[in-house]
């Protein structure tokens, strides 16, 4: 048999007989290493270490100490739920349960579960781990896989869609369970160190909700307790900071089912925090040379089928007839505001053309996937479109980093920046694209910039530059995003004349500081744990009068903030000084004013912040002076006591 060659991560190329296994492969560079492989990495996809290797794979090794070893890990941990599961009710039938990032799921059907049937599936996953199953790889043809589930459904829509072109199926057994599945999972279950199920929600068949209601279980997966206990303590923290939780709690904003799923209503004190952030970034865009522009929410659906979207995001827009004519909610700004580009004419002298919007668009996800801020039908992207000659490239799209960068800076979160390449379903030639994500590459490596590739995950139109907010918790989130564009300038035939007179065609650069106002403000939550910054907070300064004599003075004070273009507010209830200062503390105001007689007839204040530290006796003056300093530099912590 011929040999094969693969790639292992340092660039070194392995030779290996045809039909080798990731594991042979294993053993070919060490007799260790084989021995102690669990997994192997193909292609970027994490695989069973009896996959079968071809001529050109990258290849990576996973063993017990890989990044990778715990998502196989709770890839067992799935298997080792759906057995103790079938062991209480039988009658349970099972369709997948993939890992996740934070552990495992299992959809299943056929049975009534709550959060109360965990403990009891919990004790016996604990005996099946104590049993020290071997869990072992078989295969059966396709035939007597679908024989096998004849009375599955879901596992045999799983073989006629993911298995289709196969004629052996994998299956994985460990004790009197066995379950379709391609791997990979760890040797026993002794190796599953600990374990929690964590809670149950409903989800629709392949994640569309015309198909079947399912029962998901979440649960989670370690080598060891003391990891699931830092596990544990963070999720519990993650649960104070809910974005959700804290929007109720804070009157930041609300989502009612009588005005429609995934379109949030923001209250005052939500608009306010959103008022201050498009502030911030109008500020960072006049300053980077942007021009205002403004497109309707809605366009006739040629507009989208000139710019490749109704192909591309038909399915996810809102579509709808007016006198005969079929509109669509639009799903971005970009195809609004290549048309103003194109209304006029173009030197080369007069670009880069560079364009800003907060742009309300739509998108039309599945009501099972939509959660509080994160995910929602109607958002606001604060979006910039550049039009710039190719050899501008490099230059604009630094700047475009250095300004998001600032972003980061101020609202102190951690990047982590990835290049998203070519997805599936994309338009533009193997040429544009390898052109363009090429451009993108040396941007980063010329920045210095640490980044990791994120094959196929591009825009459709354009490779791109994502910005990952990484939060106090250590999670990322989706941020800002620069994409070149080679496509939609072709599509609507934009054009600048160029220094020789001849037409020639602009590159197009998307950007965002933020991604979106909804997801960035669901972040700033969950990070500062709704405790706003100064400049962002939605009420920044609380008056507190000790008795009613003192109310007076009190508005004095606030009116004097309030001129500084502070946002102030005065408890006038008829409250003890302890009950208003603990109310102002659950409101995160930054700092309270708190004014009795002493303070009154000295023409002072004291002042208290949200650490609970005091100083009495302050000139208001000088609280005056730094507090618009304070909010004027967009400190983060509330610092006059420091």
């Amino acid at each position: 048999m011929s040999d094969i060659v693969v790639t292992l991560p340092d660039g070194s190329e392995l030779s290996l007989s045809a039909g080798s296994t990731v594991e042979d492969a294993a053993y070919e560079i060490g007799p260790g290493l084989g021995k102690d492989t669990v997994a192997g990495v193909v292609d970027g996809d994490l695989v069973d270490k009896e996959t079968e290797l071809e001529d050109g794979s990258e290849l990576v090794i996973v063993t017990d100490g890989s990044d990778e070893y715990l998502d196989v890990l709770r890839h067992s941990a799935a298997h080792v739920f759906a057995q103790a599961l079938l062991r209480l009710r039988p009658e349970a039938k099972l369709t997948i349960g993939p890992w996740t990032d934070e552990g495992f799921y299992y959809d299943v059907t056929n049975v009534d579960l709550d959060e109360s049937d965990l403990r009891e599936i919990e004790e016996e996953m604990a005996d099946i781990v104590a049993e020290d199953y071997d869990i072992e790889r078989k295969t059966m043809s396709r035939e007597e896989a679908f024989d096998y589930y004849e009375n599955n459904r879901f596992k045999q829509d799983i073989l006629d869609t993911e298995a289709a072109d196969e004629e052996e199926i994998s299956f994985y057994e460990q004790g009197e369970f066995e379950d379709l599945c391609k791997g990979p999972h760890v040797e026993s279950t002794g190796e599953i160190g600990a374990f929690k199920l964590l809670n149950i929600s409903s989800a629709y068949w392949r994640g569309d909700e015309s198909n079947e209601t399912l029962t998901r279980v979440y649960g989670t997966a370690f080598a060891d307790e003391k990891e699931l206990e830092q596990f544990v303590e963070r999720r519990e923290e993650a649960a104070e900071r809910d974005h959700r939780k804290l929007g109720r709690e804070l009157d930041l904003f609300s989502i009612d089912e009588v005005t429609g799923p995934g379109l949030p209503l923001y209250h005052p004190n939500g608009k306010r925090v959103l008022d201050e952030l498009a502030d911030f970034a109008k500020g960072l865009n006049l300053d980077a040379g942007y021009d205002p522009v403004e497109t309707p929410h809605l366009f006739r659906t040629e507009l989208w089928k000139k710019s490749g979207h109704y192909e591309n995001y038909v399915d996810d827009m809102f579509l709808l007839d007016v006198n005969d004519e079929e509109y669509g909610l639009k799903p971005m700004n970009c195809p609004g505001h290549a048309t103003i580009f194109d209304q006029k004419s173009w030197s080369y002298r007069d670009l880069p053309v560079r364009y800003f919007e907060d742009g309300k668009v739509y998108r039309k996800e599945q009501r099972g996937e939509l959660s509080g801020l994160s995910r929602v039908w109607s958002f606001t992207i604060d979006d910039g479109h550049l039009f710039v000659r190719p050899d501008q490239i490099e230059e604009e799209i630094n700047l475009i980093i250095d300004n998001i960068l600032t972003v980061f800076e101020t609202f102190d979160l951690d990047a982590d920046v990835a290049l998203a390449t070519r997805p599936e379903k994309s338009v533009g030639s193997d040429e544009i694209w390898e052109k363009a994500e090429t451009q993108l590459k040396a941007v980063l490596d010329d920045g210095d910039i640490d980044y990791h590739l994120e094959e196929g995950d591009g825009a459709f139109y354009g490779p791109k530059i994502d910005f990952g907010f990484e939060d106090a918790l250590g999670r990322s989130w989706d941020g800002p995003t620069v994409q070149l564009d080679f496509n939609m300038p072709e599509r609507f035939d934009l054009t600048y004349t160029g220094e020789d007179n001849e037409d020639h065609r602009p590159v197009m650069i998307h950007r965002a500081l933020y991604g979106s106002y909804e997801r960035f403000l669901m972040v700033l939550i969950e990070h500062f744990n709704g405790k706003f910054p100064l400049w962002l907070a939605p009420e920044q300064v609380r008056v507190l009068p000790i008795s009613d004599d003192n109310l007076d003075y009190a508005e004095e004070v606030a009116e004097e903030l309030r001129e500084e273009g502070l946002r102030v507010g005065v408890e006038n209830r008829s409250w003890t000084i302890g009950r208003k200062i603990q109310d102002t503390h659950t409101d995160r105001v930054p700092y309270m004013i708190i004014i009795g007689d002493n303070e009154q007839e000295a023409g002072t204040v004291s002042v208290r912040d949200r650490k609970e530290r005091e100083e009495n006796d302050v000139d208001r003056d000088a609280f005056r002076a730094h507090l618009r300093e304070e909010r004027d530099d967009k400190r983060v912590e509330p610092d006059f006591l420091d």
